[in-house]
Protein backbone atom coordinates (compact mmCIF):
# COMPACT_ATOMS: atom_id res chain seq x y z
CA UNK A 1 0.00 0.00 0.00
CA UNK A 2 1.40 3.39 -1.00
CA UNK A 3 1.60 6.35 1.34
CA UNK A 4 -0.50 9.41 0.67
CA UNK A 5 1.78 12.00 -1.03
CA UNK A 6 0.78 14.68 1.47
CA UNK A 7 1.55 12.42 4.43
CA UNK A 8 4.93 11.69 2.85
CA UNK A 9 5.56 15.43 2.40
CA UNK A 10 4.66 16.07 6.03
CA UNK A 11 7.13 13.36 7.14
CA UNK A 12 9.89 14.87 4.97
CA UNK A 13 9.19 18.32 6.40
CA UNK A 14 9.24 17.05 9.98
CA UNK A 15 12.61 15.41 9.32
CA UNK A 16 13.94 18.62 7.76
CA UNK A 17 12.80 20.84 10.62
CA UNK A 18 14.03 18.35 13.25
CA UNK A 19 17.46 18.21 11.58
CA UNK A 20 17.58 21.98 11.54
CA UNK A 21 16.63 22.23 15.22
CA UNK A 22 19.20 19.60 16.15
CA UNK A 23 21.94 21.55 14.39
CA UNK A 24 22.85 18.80 11.95
CA UNK A 25 25.77 19.40 9.63
CA UNK A 26 25.22 21.49 6.52
CA UNK A 27 25.48 18.62 4.03
CA UNK A 28 22.73 16.58 5.69
CA UNK A 29 20.51 19.63 6.05
CA UNK A 30 21.06 20.65 2.42
CA UNK A 31 20.28 17.13 1.21
CA UNK A 32 17.05 17.00 3.24
CA UNK A 33 16.08 20.43 1.92
CA UNK A 34 16.71 19.22 -1.64
CA UNK A 35 14.46 16.20 -1.11
CA UNK A 36 11.64 18.38 0.19
CA UNK A 37 12.05 20.93 -2.59
CA UNK A 38 12.03 18.27 -5.31
CA UNK A 39 9.06 16.47 -3.80
CA UNK A 40 7.05 19.68 -3.55
CA UNK A 41 7.95 20.61 -7.14
CA UNK A 42 6.77 17.20 -8.36
CA UNK A 43 3.49 17.53 -6.46
CA UNK A 44 2.88 20.98 -7.90
CA UNK A 45 3.88 20.17 -11.48
CA UNK A 46 1.82 16.98 -11.55
CA UNK A 47 -1.24 18.92 -10.42
CA UNK A 48 -1.62 16.97 -7.16
CA UNK A 49 -1.45 20.17 -5.08
CA UNK A 50 -1.35 23.90 -5.70
CA UNK A 51 1.57 26.05 -4.60
CA UNK A 52 -0.65 27.77 -2.02
CA UNK A 53 -1.74 24.50 -0.44
CA UNK A 54 1.87 23.23 -0.36
CA UNK A 55 3.01 26.41 1.38
CA UNK A 56 0.18 26.03 3.89
CA UNK A 57 1.39 22.49 4.65
CA UNK A 58 4.96 23.76 5.14
CA UNK A 59 3.66 26.45 7.48
CA UNK A 60 1.61 23.95 9.50
CA UNK A 61 4.54 21.55 9.91
CA UNK A 62 6.96 24.35 10.76
CA UNK A 63 4.56 25.64 13.42
CA UNK A 64 4.15 22.11 14.78
CA UNK A 65 7.92 21.65 15.03
CA UNK A 66 9.23 25.11 15.92
CA UNK A 67 6.24 27.07 17.14
CA UNK A 68 4.58 30.00 15.42
CA UNK A 69 6.60 32.36 13.27
CA UNK A 70 7.24 35.91 14.39
CA UNK A 71 4.52 38.13 13.03
CA UNK A 72 5.64 40.80 10.59
CA UNK A 73 4.01 43.54 12.68
CA UNK A 74 5.95 42.53 15.77
CA UNK A 75 9.28 42.49 14.00
CA UNK A 76 8.61 45.85 12.35
CA UNK A 77 7.68 47.46 15.67
CA UNK A 78 10.88 46.24 17.32
CA UNK A 79 12.94 47.50 14.39
CA UNK A 80 11.42 50.97 14.62
CA UNK A 81 11.86 51.05 18.41
CA UNK A 82 15.59 50.33 18.04
CA UNK A 83 16.02 52.98 15.37
CA UNK A 84 14.29 55.58 17.54
CA UNK A 85 16.75 54.95 20.40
Amino acid sequence: MKNDPIDELRALLRDLFAANAAGRDFARHARAHGYVDGYMRALEQSGVESRASLLAIVSEERTRTAGPAVREGDRGARFHERRAS
